[in-house]
């Protein structure tokens, strides 16, 4: 057994001075004396504060790697970077590739699933995209919407894709989401030109998020709300990229404002050179520039990801929003969590939930 003693532990939207007993991984007990025993290993946590880990479901690498290339010693430094960044939770995000390499790191990753608790699922982000809205996501590997494609890949990453984003207007898309969705998979919108009624009868067909709301998606129009303006108005989640950049303070304020707290996932979407400072990069193979902490395809205005951190992610929702810590935290934790059905391990400090939280002062 490991007690946690004397720290300042978020419980319930509040710091309380509490001890907190974890055994196998599992807090078992939390109360403002618990004496040791002699088999108990005791951690001081006077002066310190005891936050739930963060939790980035959109992220394609760090420290020099991405998931997309990177072969495991490489992951595991993007993991390195991601632990000594607060985040207890990690889905690694792969983009389109070649069916042969995309199954491979497919397979790799689920490998390295068993020595890093922290992987708890996998973001498939493409290739069913619109082809006008790729982004940074190479056109040649893109596809139509399809089940079969979906289960090869399924089966490489040995059941651990969790999120899957999909244009819905793309073919056959809308069977693809519901028959996906009943799968327990999250079916994200994104990547997408989607005018409102396609984006509405897609949420009606199972999707249960946005990817990357603001970014790579038609914009709200006073004519047709579109995919932006749908997203707001909906009961989905809506993941936001955290840096300022990919989309204004002031518009992730609004987001808050209008989706409320309990709806926006605070995601990086970092790539390699999170972590590292501005120069020449890659996302799966391309070439990406990074100049004064901004990535863009190189030569091109094409965003492809950001050098975002989770820290500073939490750091940025509390500034942008005006929120107590308390509050912003939900975006980075308990958000994300119950969007993948995780909210009864993560997400939260409490009794049985996963001793999962951050350490410090």
């Amino acid at each position: 057994m490991i007690l946690y003693k004397n720290g300042h532990a978020l419980i319930d939207g509040k710091l309380s001075r509490v001890d907190i007993a974890a055994n196998h991984g599992r807090i078992i007990e939390i109360a403002s004396d618990i004496v040791p025993d002699e088999q108990t290993e005791t951690v001081d946590c006077t002066h310190k504060y005891l936050l739930p880990a963060l939790v980035d479901i959109h992220t394609h690498g760090a420290n020099g790697y991405d998931f997309n290339t990177a072969d495991a010693d490489g992951m595991k430094k993007i993991l390195e970077f991601y632990i000594s960044h607060g985040v207890g939770t990690v889905f690694p995000t792969v983009i389109a590739d070649n069916d042969d390499a995309l199954c491979k790191q497919l397979a790799l990753i689920a490998q390295l699933s068993n020595d890093y608790p922290e992987i708890k699922g996998i973001h498939l982000e493409g290739p069913f995209i619109s082809p006008e809205y790729r982004g940074a996501i190479p056109a040649q590997h893109l596809a139509k919407p399809s089940v079969d494609k979906f289960l090869q890949y399924q089966r490489a990453a040995e059941g651990k894709i969790k999120i899957v984003t999909v244009a819905p207007e793309l073919p056959d898309a809308l069977a693809f989401i519901s028959e996906v969705s009943d799968s327990k998979v999250v079916v994200s919108l994104g990547h997408s030109g989607a005018d409102g009624e396609a984006v509405a009868k897609a949420l009606k067909a199972g999707a249960k998020s946005f990817t990357h709301w603001g970014n790579a998606m038609s914009q709200l129009d006073r004519h047709d709300l579109n995919m932006s303006g749908t997203a707001m108005l909906s009961d989905a989640y809506c993941e936001v990229i955290a840096d300022g950049k990919h989309v204004h303070p002031d518009a992730v304020k609004l987001l808050v404002k209008c989706k409320g707290v309990n709806k926006v996932v605070g995601i990086t979407d970092s790539i390699m050179a999170a972590g590292l400072g501005d120069g020449d990069y890659s996302l799966c193979g391309q070439k990406v520039t990074v100049s004064c902490g901004e990535a863009f395809v190189t030569g091109t205005s094409t965003r492809a990801g950001s050098v975002l951190d989770a820290y500073q992610g939490l750091a940025n929702i509390v500034t942008f929003c005006n929120l107590p810590l308390s509050e912003a935290i939900k975006i980075w934790t308990v958000n994300p969590a119950t969007l993948v059905g995780l909210n009864g391990r993560i997400g939260t400090i409490k009794v049985g939930m996963d001793a999962d939280f951050i350490i410090f002062g």
